[in-house]
C-alpha cells in the first residue's frame, strides 16, 4: 500500500510556472511507476505525465509536452511535476497516482492509488 499527498497547487497567471509535489508513504516506493492526472469541472480525469520506477522513462500528454516535466526522487519518496508556460486550459485539479509496476503507463485504470488532488488555477 502507498499513500499519496499532493502539494504545490495555487493561482498563477498565464505564462507562469508551478511545481507540484507528491509525497508518498508506505513501502517500496521505488516499486511503483508514478503518474499525474488532472480533472477540470465537467470533464473526465485525463493523463498528464508518467514516470517509470527508476525515472528512465517518461511519457507526456501532447497538450503538455515541452512545457511540463515529471521527475522523481526515490530516496525522498517524492515525485514532482514542473509546469512552465501555463495556460488557462491547464486549470484543473491535479492528482498524483501510483501504479504497481516498474513500467509507466498512460492508462488511468492501471493506477491503483491516488492522492486527494491539488487545485491549479491559471488566470488569463
Amino acid at each position: 500500500q502507498v499513500q499519496l499527498i499532493e502539494s504545490g497547487g495555487g493561482l498563477v497567471q498565464a505564462g507562469g510556472s508551478l511545481r507540484l509535489s507528491c509525497a508518498a508513504s508506505g513501502r517500496a516506493f521505488s516499486s511503483y511507476a508514478m503518474g499525474w492526472f488532472r480533472q477540470a469541472p465537467g470533464t473526465e480525469r485525463e493523463f498528464v505525465a508518467a514516470i517509470s520506477w527508476g525515472g528512465g522513462s517518461t511519457y507526456y500528454a501532447d497538450s503538455v509536452k515541452g512545457r511540463f516535466t515529471i521527475s522523481r526522487d526515490n530516496a525522498k519518496n517524492t515525485v514532482h511535476l514542473q509546469m512552465n508556460s501555463l495556460k488557462p486550459e491547464d486549470t484543473a485539479v491535479y492528482y498524483c497516482a501510483a501504479h504497481r509496476s516498474w513500467e509507466a503507463t498512460m492508462l488511468r485504470d492501471e493506477y491503483g492509488y491516488w492522492g486527494q488532488g491539488t487545485q491549479v488555477t491559471v488566470s488569463s
